[in-house]
C-alpha cells in the first residue's frame, strides 16, 4: 500500500515553473508593445474653414498623382519651386502659398516643396487635404 502512495505522489506534474514562465513571457510583450512608435507627419488642420478675400490672391501649389507639380497651373521642376513662390510672392506679398498633393503622390514630394516654400521666405504655408 505504502507504494502506491508513493507512485501517486510522484505521477504529479508541477505546474508552477511553466505558470512562472507564461507570465515572465507575457509581461515581456506587454513591455515591448508599448514602446511602439508610428512614424508620420503631425498637420494642423483649420477647425473652420476660413474665407479668404478676393483681392487676396493664394499661391496654388498642386502635386499630382504622379508627383508632377503644378505653381499657378503652369508644370514646374521640383528645382525651380522655391524660385517660381519667390516671384509670386514678390507680386504679391500678402498671398498665402496653399499645397494641394494628391492622395496618391508620394510624401516626399510634398515635403520637398513644404521646404521649398519655407525657403521662399514666404510665412503662410497652408497644406490642403483632399
Amino acid at each position: 500500500m505504502r507504494r502506491r502512495q508513493r507512485r501517486t505522489q510522484q505521477d504529479r506534474i508541477n505546474l508552477t515553473p511553466m505558470l512562472d514562465v507564461v507570465f515572465i513571457m507575457l509581461i515581456f510583450f506587454i513591455v515591448t508593445a508599448t514602446f511602439v512608435k508610428e512614424v508620420g507627419l503631425d498637420v494642423n488642420q483649420p477647425a473652420k474653414p476660413t474665407r479668404v478675400d478676393p483681392e487676396k490672391r493664394t499661391i496654388v501649389v498642386r502635386i499630382t498623382d504622379q508627383d508632377r507639380i503644378l505653381v499657378a497651373g503652369s508644370d514646374v521642376d521640383v528645382r525651380s519651386v522655391r524660385a517660381n513662390i519667390e516671384r509670386l510672392h514678390a507680386e504679391n506679398p500678402e498671398a498665402p502659398v496653399v499645397i494641394q498633393p494628391h492622395p496618391n503622390s508620394r510624401a516626399d514630394t510634398t515635403v520637398r516643396v513644404l521646404d521649398s516654400a519655407r525657403r521662399a521666405g514666404v510665412g503662410n504655408v497652408s497644406l490642403a487635404s483632399g
